[in-house]
């Protein structure tokens, strides 16, 4: 019995190295305060860790991954009032994302961050995945939405993009 803990371990350890990327993602997507962040990847990784028996292997670990990783993080943010005090400015946050980049991108890159902090908790999900290249499929797969869904909240986030972040809008 403890052989089969020990191999379960060792493969969830295994494929939790090769898709860390995704905890990350979607820490930094949903909280801009570092410890925040560091908390919500850990959950992730806990949760993840208290599902892993149910994981079909048959399947994607990285679709499984995100589906976990998201729901997470959304009840994360919706229990996260009382941290909102805590919130680190946007202007501070950002400073090391586009360091190497002229002024007027560094100004397009805030009005990104929040654009995509106004967003609910869904829409970010969505663009989070849309921004990794993630197949309708896949997103479908992941939210538990139809395909037909994601395409149509996908046209829709990138008609309010392009609304927000036009030109004469900033």
């Amino acid at each position: 019995m403890a052989t089969i803990a020990t191999a379960a371990r060792a493969q969830f350890h295994d494929l939790l190295e090769r898709h860390r990327k995704i905890v990350f993602k979607v820490a930094n997507t949903y909280c801009r305060d570092p410890h925040d962040r560091a908390d919500l990847a850990q959950e992730i990784a806990a949760q993840c860790w208290r599902a892993f028996p149910g994981y079909d292997a048959q399947r994607s670990f990285s679709t499984w991954m995100y589906r976990i990783a998201l729901n997470v993080a959304i009840s994360f943010v919706r229990g996260a009032v009382h941290r909102d005090k805590h919130s680190v400015a946007l202007d501070e946050e950002l400073h090391d994302v586009a360091t190497d980049s002229a002024p007027e991108s560094d100004e397009r890159v805030r009005e990104l961050y929040r654009f995509i902090d106004q967003l609910d908790a869904l829409n970010r999900a969505l663009l989070l995945l849309y921004l990794e290249d993630r197949s309708y499929r896949e997103m479908a797969d992941i939210l538990g939405i139809s395909e037909t869904n994601v395409a149509t909240k996908i046209s829709r986030l990138k008609q309010r993009i392009r609304a927000d972040m036009a030109p004469d809008n900033s």
